[in-house]
């Protein structure tokens, strides 16, 4: 057998859990460095000053910024493409479908946030995190579920799959009525004006890739300097990609762009984000830090909001004869898999992010403990549901 690096490679970027993988070793790697005679390196590194400049118009920001506002914007708009792929013609396209995952995501939002509001209601500032646990990262989540190989039945990654989609809606509509600065309405005039030129270029069926991504970054630039969060951007670029095309059926602009960014985004923008923000460093840590308000809700919301809020309306709606349990799944692989949308590692770091940016007391720390143990801590219950709920094989 060929054990070349160059062929072990290879086999390591098919495998369904890869990124996955990749993403939670660059998350371990931050908090080895957050916390090794390294770590001022690091912050140094994160901090660097990037700056583009165009005659008057000037981007200034830290590199963390950039990977936060910018390299997100890829990873919202790969979302924004899933999303309209699947509304369409993919699972969310049989409305009988739709009604379980979306159902279990309100209470997956729901529920945590009403968790760490009830630790948190009497602090104003920590309060404004009160989002932080309402998310679920799909990359590790599906990382997680495909331990399991074979076992796990399609149903499960669909439905998984399908509830991530809707909590990621949940998450922009959230992060665009939220999580917003001051409105700059000359800088959201020339965004909403590229709204129409998008329509027309999908009602003339114009197919160049490079020209709506062209439009799209007039639309980031513009959306960074409004106040609305500029990764908002991607989503609405996606629902003008063209889905079919009108010169050559066998071809899809929305499907192509997809399958270009999927590596893109699952090996790079993802790993990179984590490696930047989840340098915890654990120096000096105290028990009244571990113990304050903010981790405990965040960790809680995570670990008994989501799986206590997915499962508990999921199972309303398939006793109301609303929905009904998909096909390969029961009460307990359900539970199992409610518990693993616990994990919300990725997006909870980033609504985080925008949560305290702005804020003079400095939480990073604690929200950042919280979403480390409430992801750790779903994970490992719902890998451990499934394994012994599971048939042994599928």
């Amino acid at each position: 057998m060929d054990q070349t690096p160059d062929n072990f490679i290879s086999r390591f970027l098919q495998l369904e859990s890869a990124g996955g993988i990749l993403l939670m070793f660059a998350a371990v790697l931050a908090m080895i460095l957050a916390n090794s005679p390294l770590d001022g390196y690091y912050g140094l590194l994160l901090d660097t000053p990037v700056e583009v400049r165009i005659g008057a118009l000037q981007i200034a920001k830290p590199l963390l910024l950039w990977i936060n506002d910018g390299l997100m914007a890829i990873f919202f708009f790969l979302v924004g493409l899933e999303l309209k792929r699947e509304l369409i013609e993919g699972e969310l396209s049989d409305k009988r479908n739709i009604v379980l995952p979306a159902v279990g995501a309100v209470g997956g939002m729901l529920v945590p946030a009403l968790i760490y509001a009830y630790f948190n209601y009497d602090d104003a500032v920590a309060l404004k995190g009160w989002a932080i646990p309402a998310a679920t990262d799909i990359a590790f989540a599906l990382g997680v579920l495909s331990l399991l190989g074979s076992r796990v039945p399609s149903s499960i990654k669909i439905f998984l799959t399908s509830l991530a989609i809707f909590d990621d809606i949940g998450a922009i509509i959230i992060i665009a009525a939220f999580y917003t600065s001051k409105i700059s309405m000359t800088a959201l005039v020339v965004f909403t004006c590229c709204i129409p030129v998008l329509a027309i270029l999908n009602r003339k069926n114009v197919e160049s890739k490079s020209v709506y991504l062209l439009i799209g970054t007039i639309m980031w630039v513009s959306m960074l300097k409004s106040g609305v969060h500029a990764t908002l951007a991607g989503v609405v670029l996606a629902m003008f990609i063209p889905i079919r095309s009108k010169s050559n059926p066998d071809y899809s602009p929305l499907k192509s762009l997809e399958h270009d960014l999927h590596s893109v985004v699952a090996f790079f923008v993802l790993p990179v984000f984590a490696f930047a923000n989840a340098g915890i460093s654990f120096t000096g840590m105290q028990a009244d830090q571990v113990l304050h308000n903010v981790p405990i809700g965040v960790a809680a919301g995570l670990f008994v909001g989501k799986q206590v809020g997915i499962f508990v309306l999921c199972g309303l709606a398939i006793k109301l004869g609303m929905s009904r349990m998909p096909p390969g799944m029961n009460w307990s692989s359900l539970y199992g898999t409610a518990a693993l949308c616990g994990i919300g590692f990725t997006m909870s770091l980033f609504i985080g992010s925008l949560a305290f940016e702005e804020t003079d007391v400095n939480l990073l720390f604690d929200e950042r403990l919280g979403i480390v143990l409430g992801s750790l801590a779903s994970g490992i219950v719902g890998y451990l549901i499934l394994k012994f709920t599971l048939p042994k094989t599928q």
